[in-house]
């Protein structure tokens, strides 16, 4: 399968990326999983690398490159075991600089998107608020046009990169009266007055900084709005498709990256006078488990080359982080399992592979809600059209 997708040139990025990440990250994980701080280095060698510009334009430093070099840097970041450095880079990449990229204009391109392809300046996109989860909708963050500023009022939670970041890509209802036809979004700097944060304690994801943000009459200069006034809504729901693909593919890729390390595991743990892997039962779980995985693996592949191609693959998406999270869990469960009370210890991978996984159905979208999606399109047959 790999080669239906993967040019010789995919592979020499793969185990270039792979060297990279065991040269430089590797050795810092468990630290940063005790801290909870990312230290600003990392950033700024991704950034060195060109890691950061792979889906990016040219003309502000990217490599403009095709999305199956994002499946490598997403597949190999989910092999570090630390799902909160994972989310931390790609949310900086394929959230905020996916908003940069698509709706900022020249002028704000060079001043935010240029410096978060080169790792100098760190995004994060604040979407999800205290009462709204899943409904982007029903948000209550406002930003009143006063003059040449806008007010910004409201908070956002579960905030990735939302401490340390530079810089903030945030909605709120510019025309509350208009519903989600009222809302738009602005890139705002976090040295703006009225800004402050919390840093939230979380089950998983640990080295990732995760916050609650507050905006307390924070003015934002009239240029900092991203794109059109009131097209916040669709700017948003047009990346979904992305985002939630992302999702799929980090799950089949950490699923797949338990069961290699479970196997090799199985194989050297013996009992009763032979190895693990030797009893039935255990073996066709495994063979059920890289069923599973292998059929999410290819559905993503099918899908990403759709998206590739320019297809607006929203309905697909959809079904990937659904299907995809929700066979990572169980991949992590029987996996911890099969290690038996080494699964449980903390110095065994699978112990932080399960916790980081249940984000999976819970973030970008509860599972609840994208089988409502589906069903909106497979039983009524709505269809959602990009806005650009």
């Amino acid at each position: 399968m790999n080669k239906m997708y993967f040019t010789e040139e995919h592979e020499f990025f793969r185990k270039s990326f792979q060297d990279f990440l065991q040269k430089e990250v590797v050795p810092h994980i468990d630290k940063w999983e005790k801290t909870g701080h990312i230290e600003r280095f990392i950033w700024e060698k991704f950034g060195e690398m060109g890691y950061f510009g792979i889906y990016q334009p040219e003309e502000y430093g990217g490599l403009d490159l095709d999305l199956f070099y994002t499946i490598i840097f997403l597949e190999e970041l989910q092999k570090v075991n630390s799902g909160g450095f994972a989310a931390a880079m790609w949310a900086h990449a394929y959230l905020a600089m996916t908003h940069l990229k698509k709706e900022a204009n020249h002028a704000q391109k060079e001043k935010y998107l240029t410096p978060s392809i080169t790792g100098e300046k760190i995004g994060c996109l604040c979407i999800t608020e205290p009462f709204g989860g899943s409904d982007v909708s029903g948000m209550r963050s406002t930003a009143v046009k006063k003059g040449d500023h806008y007010i910004l009022n409201g908070s956002k939670t579960f905030i990735t990169n939302g401490i340390y970041s530079d810089y903030l890509i945030i909605a709120a209802k510019t025309s509350p009266e208009l519903g989600n036809k009222g809302i738009s979004i602005f890139v705002v700097d976090r040295e703006a007055k009225g800004i402050s944060a919390t840093k939230l304690d979380k089950l998983g994801w640990r080295a990732s900084d995760t916050a609650e943000i507050a905006f307390d009459n924070v003015e934002i200069p009239i240029e900092n709005l991203l794109g059109e006034e009131n097209l916040g809504f669709p700017y948003i729901m047009q990346h979904f498709a992305l985002e939630r693909l992302i999702m799929g593919i980090n799950a089949h890729a950490r699923s797949e990256f338990a069961l290699e390390y479970t196997i090799q595991y199985m194989k050297e743990r013996t009992a009763f006078g032979k190895s693990i892997s030797k009893f039935q039962a255990l073996r066709h779980r495994v063979a059920q488990i890289a069923t599973d995985i292998e059929v999410c693996k290819t559905f993503n592949y099918v899908t990403a080359k759709r998206l590739n191609d320019g297809e607006y693959v929203v309905k697909e998406a959809t079904m990937s982080k659904l299907i995809s999270t929700k066979v990572s869990d169980e991949v992590m469960t029987e996996c911890l399992q099969f290690l038996g009370g080494y699964g449980y210890m903390e110095e065994y991978p699978l112990a932080r592979l399960l916790r980081d996984s249940r984000l999976g159905p819970i973030g970008g979208g509860t599972s609840e809600i994208l089988r409502e999606i589906i069903a909106k399109m497979v039983i009524e047959g709505k269809e959602y059209k990009p806005a650009t």
